[in-house]
């Protein structure tokens, strides 16, 4: 009796009580209501990270990110940030390359401090010169640093490749040259055509009520531009310079290997048997058949993996790994082995049902704290899901059969076209 009611509460999804939340203009949340502690929990993004980056300003997005909390309003930077330390106030800003994401956390008693900064860092930020210049020298210092870090070349090349004339190929945190360039007038416009209703996704965890969060949207949001949706594309951006291998000099022992092919858009009606498929090819870390393969039974590589990675406007699957130069030729071989015999023969039906019970049984721990609550919530509206699909989402990965599974890994794997990105001296990989 218990396993089946375990069973059961594991298909039925965690519990999660999501209210949706309007203020009276307009701004939309969803709230998760938690008073046995006071804490708070904000997760937000926008609509629009580097991809929205001027072409002759490419790193813009990533460098607001990291102003928006070094002075706003009447506060300047060493005002700002000790408004945010006495009481513990964590308040922190990401680019993305398709979103703008920003969070808050703050014990339930100092929300009023809490929410008016938040308020300020994104209707009033200063982008005072000295904080710009300051903040400006660490991106440009951390940009050198990975000039020649091999993951860091091997990413942005991939991109490049895969993407050449769309804004996905540039790397998102810029380069040395387009940050150099950027000053504080620019990034203040470019902040107010970033940092818009249209698109905004609010999440809120904690010790807040309906009514009271109803009010603070206005506060923190209600009094930034409407902004214009983007549209959503119909098709996927296609991949370019499948079946290319592309090698980037560079003088270390090992080569680091990056790879990506055809993958499958958040709302593909085969996005859920195609997660079931990647965690058996590359996705689980020590029971995969890259791992077992390249690791486990010819020490390749420490370690080896692939992941669906759906974009705003592509999807791709990708996947990597780092050896010795002169087994970088025989580690990509395995791999394409691996995926040609996921696509002819698809995998069996035990492998099917593991990734299933491993994907449905470890979902709960995505919801064991207020801010992992938010983060997860926040990642499901920004990809267009309804609070419902927390219901849904074990209940479809368990209808997932062994036909689906096949069926989709022919649609990924049976065009064996790959584009290849490597940084190192590998032998035999050309």
């Amino acid at each position: 009796m218990n396993a089946s009611v375990a069973a059961v509460s594991s298909l039925s999804g965690p519990s999660v009580a999501v209210q949706k939340v309007r203020s009276p203009a307009g701004v939309e949340a969803w709230l998760v209501e938690e008073h046995s502690l006071p804490l708070i929990a904000v997760d937000f993004a926008f609509d629009g990270g580097a991809t929205r980056d001027p072409d002759n300003a490419a790193g813009s997005a990533y460098l607001i990110s990291g102003l928006l909390d070094e002075g706003a309003g009447d506060l300047d930077a060493e005002a700002f940030q000790g408004k945010l330390a006495a009481p513990a106030i964590s308040l922190g800003f990401d680019a993305r390359r398709d979103d703008f994401h920003g969070h808050l956390q703050t014990l339930s008693g100092h929300r009023d401090t809490a929410f008016e900064l938040l308020s300020l860092a994104v209707n009033a930020p200063r982008f005072d010169a000295d904080a710009v210049e300051r903040v400006k020298g660490q991106v440009i210092s951390g940009l050198q640093r990975q000039a020649q870090n091999p993951e860091t070349l091997c990413r942005n090349a991939l991109y490049a490749a895969a993407f050449a004339g769309h804004a996905y190929a540039r790397p998102d945190k810029g380069d040395v040259d387009s940050v150099s360039r950027l000053e504080g007038s620019t990034l203040k416009t470019l902040t107010r055509d970033l940092l818009t209703r249209a698109g905004l996704k609010v999440v809120v965890v904690g010790d807040i009520t309906a009514d009271e969060l109803s009010r603070r949207l206005d506060q923190i949001f209600g009094a930034l531009p409407e902004g214009l949706p983007r549209a959503v594309p119909r098709e996927p951006l296609p991949i370019q310079g499948l079946g290319q291998t592309h090698v980037i000099d560079l003088d270390v022992p090992q080569t680091v290997i990056r790879f990506v092919g055809p993958g499958l858009m958040r709302h593909d009606p085969d996005f859920i048997a195609g997660s079931v498929l990647n965690h058996i090819l590359g996705g689980s870390a020590f029971t995969s058949r890259l791992f077992m393969e390249v690791r486990e039974k010819r020490g390749l590589a420490y370690g080896v993996s692939s992941s669906l990675m759906p974009l705003r406007e592509s999807a791709m699957l990708v996947g990597g790994t780092a050896t010795k130069n002169e087994r970088a030729a025989e580690s990509m071989s395995v791999i394409r082995e691996e995926m040609a015999k996921l696509a002819d023969e698809g995998p069996s039906e035990h492998e099917v049902a593991e990734a299933k019970r491993y994907i449905i049984g470890s979902y709960p721990l995505r919801f064991d704290t207020s801010p992992k609550i938010a983060s997860e919530l926040l990642s499901l509206a920004t990809n267009g899901f309804e609070p419902e699909f927390l219901s849904e989402r074990n209940q479809l990965f368990a209808a997932v059969t062994l036909a689906d599974v096949k069926r989709v890994a022919e649609r990924l794997f049976g065009d064996s076209r790959l584009l290849v990105q490597a940084v190192g001296r590998p032998v035999g990989l050309m």
